[in-house]
């Protein structure tokens, strides 16, 4: 049965919360202070998924770089992009370039703070529309972060996962019926750090909680047990050749992606599906470079793990005889090893631009199949 709030549970609740919020909460945070529905926005967007001790630094640079949602509309999207790189998702670097160009064009550059605009902007859902309308207007619109779903989800011993429909409904209800008359404001940063610093997800300071003497999880035995998983659903996987290609003057070839899809917008190496590979790396360099490559490595592959399938890299060095005098594919560029990158550049081709800084310091694995030469499927 569905527990029901009555007002008075529901007052009870939130002065719980509140006095524990100001003694231990977090009053310190760089978006903090004077409210800002600019500077809580981008902290918002930047916390989605990802933690208060990554995202500070990030922000910090973020900031000092694009000062207002005018700095950022104005600001090419390469730009915005670099500042990101290693943060991760990043079409919400992508959604918030949008997001500013929009404010600027239909808002003459004033953020907006209704919480019903809000929710028109890219890449801004119901929580983050109402983070930032209660952060700094204390407008009394309930949020609900991953923080915020453990939380309620432990409360109330939910029986749902918070990430099926039927659960997420449940979850909106009863933050709505929570919500308090007054201090929206500090009560919305209250239950993102009670869910942060106390209710975490391993190891829950339980004795710590202004909740647990009823928190319906403590009563069972188990708080670790909540929230419900979800489904595991069956990771899908995927095989990529990354080529490294070094012209004889030291400078590597990058080129940027498309601006939708994976890394969007983003600037990696040149890939081949090896999953479905119909020329090798030879194969490829003689087709964009005119040349074949005086030297090829194969460096050990690794993988790098996304939210929803892992992509196997195999990173393929070629190095060049002759300086190309022209290339068959515009959309890149050659990329002096120790210069700022020209843009935003994924983790794990940051990680491989690092390797081949000191390339001549790494073992060589002997270049097989069909990488090199297609002479066979691969495994």
């Amino acid at each position: 049965m569905t527990p029901s709030i009555s007002p008075a549970d529901a007052v009870n609740f939130a002065h719980r919360v509140l006095t524990w919020f100001d003694v231990y909460g977090r009053h310190d945070l760089p978006w903090q202070g004077p409210p800002d529905p600019y500077r809580i926005w981008v902290s918002e967007i930047m916390l989605q998924q990802t933690q208060v001790v990554t995202v500070i630094p990030y922000y910090l640079a973020f900031l000092e770089r694009f000062p207002s949602v005018t700095h950022l509309a104005q600001a090419p999207l390469n730009d915005v992009l670099g500042l990101w790189s290693g943060l991760g998702y990043y079409a919400r670097a992508r959604n918030m370039h949008r997001a500013a160009q929009e404010i600027v064009n239909s808002h003459d550059g004033h953020f907006p703070e209704q919480f019903e605009v809000l929710l028109d902007l890219p890449g801004v859902g119901r929580s983050t529309a109402a983070a930032v309308a209660a952060l700094s207007n204390d407008q009394p619109h309930a949020i609900l972060d991953g923080n915020v779903k453990r939380v309620l989800s432990r409360y109330f011993a939910l029986k749902l996962s918070p990430a099926s429909a039927a659960g997420e409904r449940q979850l909106w209800s009863w933050a709505d019926a929570l919500l308090p008359d007054t201090r929206i404001a500090d009560y919305t940063q209250a239950m993102m750090d009670l869910g942060a610093t106390v209710c975490t997800r391993h190891r829950p300071a339980c004795p710590q909680c202004p909740l647990g003497a009823d928190c319906g999880a403590r009563q069972e035995g188990d708080p670790g047990l909540y929230p419900l998983p979800k489904p595991r659903a069956v990771r899908s996987f995927k095989e990529v050749a990354m080529l490294l290609v070094i012209a004889p003057n030291g400078d590597v070839w990058l080129q940027q992606r498309p601006p939708a899809g994976l890394w969007g917008g983003l600037w990696s190496f040149p890939e081949l599906d090896l999953a479905a590979l119909s020329d090798s790396a030879v194969d490829w360099c003689r087709r964009n470079f005119f040349q074949e490559p005086q030297r090829l490595e194969t460096w050990p592959a690794f993988t790098h793990a996304f939210s929803h399938f892992e992509l196997k890299i195999t990173p393929v060095r070629l190095v060049l005889s002759k300086q190309p005098t022209g290339v068959a594919e515009s959309n890149g560029c050659w990329q002096p090893l120790h210069a700022p990158a020209p843009g935003g550049i994924p983790r794990p081709v940051q990680k491989l631009l690092d390797q081949l800084v000191g390339a001549e310091h790494l073992l060589i694995v002997p270049t097989t199949g069909a990488i090199a030469g297609k002479t066979r499927k691969p495994d």
